[in-house]
């Protein structure tokens, strides 16, 4: 007899696990964040898993908060046996994650217990790593701590944009959870504590994190551009006007000023703590995303001091 699973999730990347656990699994309920303001219109907008749920005739419920005793009520008429967390935006209580008969697992874009946190695709981004990828875990009162059912990894290329990232771990998150439920549901899967001596946190992002810092080196600022897209972006200002950089890589230079403006091979670059940061596609403000060279002919005191 298949489970009853109450599934809890929020943004797009939630959304591939919660459509292919329908597709085999009894989903009673979906929990979502309420709908919020969004756009220069400020109106209502659902999250993109209240969407999906809708679309698949789901039971929905958007409760401020998980903490109230509604919300406790709400969750135990659904008696479930599992209940299912990606990406849902709240640390669940312990009298929460005791309604399920069986366990309450989650879906988390890191290899743990490297990222904990709400920004863990792109804390690895940013901090140049290798790899990272998907783990399956037990949740626990505690941010991320919870013991490993599985992990699937996969490899960060180079110029990897956290968006595209974000996309290729939603899908393999959903394939692991897959192949991981019939093992863990009949005990052939054991969840395995972390190791605590290897612990590391990917804080949320902020808005306030978004100006470059050209006294930085090249390399991480480059890394930043990528783990930062599309939010909150990167920018820097020219001559009062701010200017979100959208692409840029290192060109290797020795004596560069940190600050200072250059052109290399027809785009406009800045000096940096070491290397010279070229950039390659950016959107001044009230404009439209353009190339390093389109941005060049518009500017033409480029090279002029700020």
């Amino acid at each position: 007899m298949s489970p009853r699973i109450v599934f809890l999730g929020s943004p797009d990347f939630a959304v591939p696990c919660l459509e292919d656990l329908a597709k085999d699994y009894n989903i009673v309920g979906v929990v979502t964040q309420p709908d919020r303001p969004f756009g220069r219109g400020q109106k209502l907008a659902p999250s993109a898993v209240k969407d999906a749920a809708l679309a698949l005739g789901l039971p929905v419920y958007q409760p401020e908060s998980l903490r109230s005793l509604e919300a406790f009520a709400k969750l135990s008429s659904w008696q479930p046996d599992l209940m299912i967390v990606v990406a849902y935006g709240q640390i669940l209580s312990e009298a929460v994650l005791n309604i399920p008969s069986i366990a309450c697992l989650n879906v988390h874009a890191s290899l743990l217990p490297r990222w904990r946190g709400a920004a863990p695709i792109q804390a690895a981004i940013e901090a140049g790593d290798s790899k990272t990828g998907v783990t399956i875990m037990q949740v626990v009162p505690k941010l991320d701590a919870g013991p490993i059912i599985s992990q699937r990894e996969v490899p960060i290329r180079p110029g990897t944009f956290a968006d595209e990232l974000s996309q290729q771990l939603a899908y393999l998150g959903a394939k692991t959870l897959l192949e991981t439920l019939p093992a863990y549901l009949d005990g052939r899967l054991k969840a395995v504590p972390q190791d605590e001596s290897k612990v590391s946190y990917a804080h949320m992002l902020k808005k306030s994190q978004s100006k470059l810092d050209f006294k930085e080196r090249a390399e991480q600022i480059v890394r930043k551009v990528h783990a930062y897209h599309p939010w909150p972006g990167t920018f820097f200002e020219h001559k009062g006007l701010r200017i979100k950089v959208l692409d840029a890589h290192v060109h290797d230079t020795f004596g560069a000023v940190p600050g200072l403006h250059y052109v290399v091979n027809g785009l406009p670059a800045v000096g940096t703590a070491e290397c010279l940061l070229v950039m390659d596609k950016l959107q001044p403000a009230g404009k439209k995303p353009m190339s390093g060279e389109d941005f060049l002919r518009g500017q033409r005191d480029w090279l002029e001091t700020d």
